[in-house]
């Protein structure tokens, strides 16, 4: 039986890409020995100062909530709540199209049995130093210019196999998962290997 491995993700409660990758590693745990730990990553915090379009900075001042929740979460109670909280709060935002909000995050935190009081969390910048901290331990090794979802594989001789993606929609299921899986790792553990990409002809869906 191979080895379990590892991987290392994360995210931002409100990014759609990642929210689909994580669905899809959850689905690569059923057929590979695969397991995921979850890490919280702050689009807003990332994206503070930089030039983007005001569509996108509007969305963004608007969403600064869920990664401060998560982040309060794990700090409070181990970084294990955040695979049930992230499920439950991403079923809200992404499945259900529920507002980013506060009625939405005391709903995914009962959901977990988390406490009322982490919602606080949302309307502080107390997490923030914690948040770009996990910022940039996912994309040191990746590249400032790029984002979430973010993966770590563990590669030879200790070190670490770090990239952006996949960005994948809908969410692959059963073998196509365990498929995509076995070429991820490939390609990205491939020496000088950097990027493959077209453009993208569907909506997101998961």
């Amino acid at each position: 039986m191979n080895e379990e491995k590892t991987v290392d993700l994360w995210f931002d409660p409100v990014c759609p890409w990642a929210w689909i990758a994580s669905r899809w590693l959850l689905e690569v745990e059923r057929v590979r020995a695969v397991r995921t730990r979850f890490h919280v990553f702050s689009l807003a915090v990332h994206n503070e100062g930089r030039e983007v379009d005001a569509w996108y900075r509007s969305w963004l001042d608007e969403r600064w909530g869920p990664a401060r929740v998560a982040l309060a979460a794990s700090r409070a109670h181990g970084d294990e709540v955040l695979r049930d909280l992230y499920t439950a709060l991403g079923t809200r935002i992404h499945r259900d199209k529920a507002p980013v909000d506060r009625e939405t995050t005391l709903a995914a935190l009962a959901e977990t049995g988390l406490p009322a009081d982490l919602a606080d969390a949302a309307d502080t910048t107390e997490f923030d130093a914690g948040l770009l901290a996990g910022n940039r331990a996912a994309l040191d090794p990746i590249g400032e210019d790029l984002g979430v979802p973010a993966i770590h594989l563990p590669g030879p001789d200790g070190t670490v196999n770090a990239f952006f993606g996949p960005v994948v929609s809908p969410v692959p299921r059963g073998e196509a998962a365990g498929r995509l899986w076995d070429g991820v790792v490939l390609v990205t553990g491939t020496d000088g290997f950097f990027e493959l990409k077209r453009g993208r002809s569907r909506p997101v869906t998961s």
